[in-house]
């Protein structure tokens, strides 16, 4: 592989880490896959301005307009994130700097979060807690997953995965995405407009909100699509917290308008210790780390590095896997 940076590393590791663990293990697993590429780690806030001046690639999991001015030969930053809506993406397309993602990384773990969730709530599993809490010996009753309906929203590689596990489980599927002519994974698709949402609602038992956070998705769980849902529902979010309206998701929660919400995600966040969420039985609270796996650098190293080589061999920083700008 031909080297990338003239003057400096080829790719730049920023110091802040995700879900705990350490970058190291990201700038590692980087250069075993890329051998002969140079990959520096920086390690304080000065390592990282004097990184962002030579490297030509850089990865972590924010990049702002402050450190940007340090930028002079920066052509890609690869974000170790799924979600972009943090980043400067103005500022970094008028400096013609390209931008990847970690889609695809968060696949399996959050499908499982998502599973685990669904079947906490199917099992009774948090009436099983409360009653070993206090030392209560006392049956209760739960319900099956076959034959439920389970909409997910958002049919992109979190969204399929999750429809793909769910598929043992002999439940109807509805897919929710921007454009239903694609089809997809799930037994119907639908799109974003406001009687095809209602309608899928309408039949949904689990509701899980895989989707980015956009114009279109901000608000899309209001206080009409919960009374739309049935009484029996339950609301899965490991998208963003804003999908949902969290008043309105309070006040159906309270009437037992929906059964019970698993939330890794909320508005606001962090939630607020004072915040009723905590106080109720029905709420299933994580705090956004659905996403996390001890295999998170590995699988965003293989996206990463793959992208690397193509740059090297082919001078071109477009049509990157998991490009977005």
């Amino acid at each position: 592989m031909s080297a990338l940076g003239e003057d400096g590393p080829d790719v730049a590791v920023l110091r802040e880490g995700i879900h705990g663990m350490p970058i190291g293990i990201y700038a590692n697993a980087l250069r075993e896959r890329l051998p002969d590429a140079e990959i520096a780690l920086a390690h304080t806030p000065a390592e990282e301005r004097e990184l962002l001046g030579s490297a030509p690639i850089a990865t972590g999991i924010r990049l702002d307009e402050a450190q940007l001015n340090y930028a002079n030969d920066l052509r890609l930053f690869a974000c170790a994130a799924a979600g972009v809506d943090h980043l400067p993406i103005e500022a970094l397309a008028e400096r013609d700097v390209a931008v990847t993602n970690a889609s695809g990384v968060h696949g399996p773990n959050i499908a499982e979060y998502v599973l685990g969730a669904i079947l906490h709530f199917v099992r009774g599993f948090g009436t099983a807690q409360r009653r070993k809490d206090r030392h209560e010996w006392r049956h209760f009753q739960s319900r099956e997953l076959k034959d439920s309906t389970v909409t997910v929203v958002g049919l992109g590689s979190i969204g399929e995965t999750i429809v793909d596990r769910l598929d043992s489980f002999d439940v109807e599927t509805i897919g929710v995405r921007y454009s239903p002519e694609k089809g997809g994974p799930t037994d119907e698709v639908v799109g974003f407009d406001d009687e095809a949402v209602h309608g899928a609602l309408s039949r949904t038992d689990y509701l899980a909100l895989a989707t980015p956070l956009t114009d279109t998705t901000e608000g899309l769980i209001g206080p009409e699509e919960l009374v739309t849902l049935p009484p029996n529902a339950v609301v899965v979010n490991v998208g963003r917290g804003p999908l949902i309206d969290t008043d309105a998701l309070v006040s159906a929660l309270q009437r037992n308008h929906i059964d019970g919400a698993a939330l890794d995600v909320t508005d606001p966040e962090p939630l607020p210790p004072d915040h009723v969420l905590w106080q109720m039985d029905n709420v299933l609270l994580t705090p956004h780390n659905s996403g996390h796996t001890p295999r998170y650098y590995h699988r965003l190293a293989d996206i990463v590095a793959d992208n690397v080589e193509r740059i090297a061999e082919t001078g071109s920083y477009n049509d990157l896997d998991n490009q977005v700008q």
